[in-house]
């Protein structure tokens, strides 16, 4: 009976070391990357994409065998929108992850929360109606105080609804995103209407608007921003397993969260002001990345952070091939596969 037992029994899996992790990630990510710049309404080989970055960085490394439109389609256009879609699918992810623990919500979600309505509030208040008054800092500015305030509303109307609970959470940011996005529609109402166009971007989604110079903003906050994440993973782990337990640890629960909150909203209001609403991103990826490789926070934020981007990239990919030439809202594309992630989720939670 024991040997039946032994012969039977499976060993424990070796959890992947975080720095083999990491490195099959930024190979999916760089494969991911090449394969994005490639595809569109005008096909690239793989060796001009090499081709152009290499000539780029250094200008005398090789011979120049393309044309000036293919490299302006390379540089100027495709290869900034692939970044921005990297920049925004990590942020995304590492919020959403970070939110998840310090609420212990599984379903929590910059986009759930409210938190990205209010950063479009902030971005169709600054390009419709304040206008750019401190220069291309304006819109991430504006777009974070809205995500700042739209969260401070969900946790002020979670404390005066006594929805203290993982659920009534998520409900009370489902009933401010309503609210705040009313708010952006009486804003594009009282626009001048020959710009209100502009603000679908916002509304739907989409990277088509990256350009280099812009690149900067979302880089520094989400370097920055994550790392700081990173270095409280500890924190967040011990925040998964309850109030009482951090406390006993040593930990400002209140501050900590509140820290969190913040943070979350700096990151989804800048990604926010640079690609519109795009949703479900954080509330996916976490989950897919626990499943991979357990919830420790030390090996779960830098995966988010990498399987975000991968996943961004390759919905920017639907989005621009499947209805080419015309470019669909990137905001569509992760919508529709969020919502069946999250049905998905909700029974698998429930049942």
């Amino acid at each position: 009976m024991t040997r039946a037992k032994q012969s039977t029994a499976r060993p424990a899996r070796t959890p992947l070391p975080l720095w083999a992790a990491v490195l099959m990630g930024i190979a999916a990510l760089l494969g991911s990357l090449s394969i994005a710049v490639s595809v569109g309404a005008i096909s690239i080989p793989l060796e001009t994409v090499w081709g152009v970055l290499i000539h780029k960085i250094a200008p005398n490394a090789i011979a120049v065998d393309w044309s000036n439109g293919r490299e302006a389609i390379v540089w100027d256009i495709r290869f900034p929108r692939a970044i921005l879609a990297c920049f925004v699918g990590a942020g995304l992810a590492m919020v959403g992850a970070s939110l998840q623990a310090v609420t212990r919500n599984p379903l929590a979600d910059p986009h759930l929360l409210g938190i990205s309505a209010g950063g479009a509030f902030g971005a169709i208040l600054a390009l419709l109606h304040t206008g750019l008054f401190l220069g291309l800092l304006t819109v991430p500015l504006l777009a974070f105080l809205g995500s700042l305030g739209a969260t401070l509303i969900v946790l002020g109307v979670s404390q005066f609804a006594s929805a203290t609970s993982a659920d009534r959470l998520v409900l009370a940011g489902i009933a401010v995103s309503f609210i705040v996005m009313s708010g952006a529609n009486i804003l594009i109402f009282l626009g001048d209407p020959r710009a209100t166009h502009t603000v679908v971007f916002w509304m739907l989604g989409g990277l088509g608007l990256a350009q280099w110079d812009q690149l900067i903003y979302p880089a520094t906050i989400l370097l920055l921003c994550g790392g700081f994440l990173w270095l409280r993973s500890g924190t967040l782990n011990a925040m998964t397993i309850g109030d009482e337990t951090a406390t006993t640890l040593g930990i400002s629960v209140a501050r900590f969260r509140l820290t969190i909150f913040v943070i979350g909203a700096l990151i989804t209001g800048v990604m926010v002001a640079f690609s519109g609403i795009i949703g479900f991103v954080g509330l996916m990826v976490p989950h897919i990345v626990r499943l991979l490789v357990g919830g420790d926070y030390r090996r779960l934020l830098p995966l988010c952070a990498l399987c975000g981007a991968v996943f961004l990239v390759w919905a920017d990919v639907i989005a621009r091939t499947i209805m080419a030439p015309d470019d669909m809202p990137i905001g569509i594309v992760t919508g529709l596969i969020g919502g069946m992630f999250f049905v998905w989720l909700l029974r698998k939670k429930l049942g």
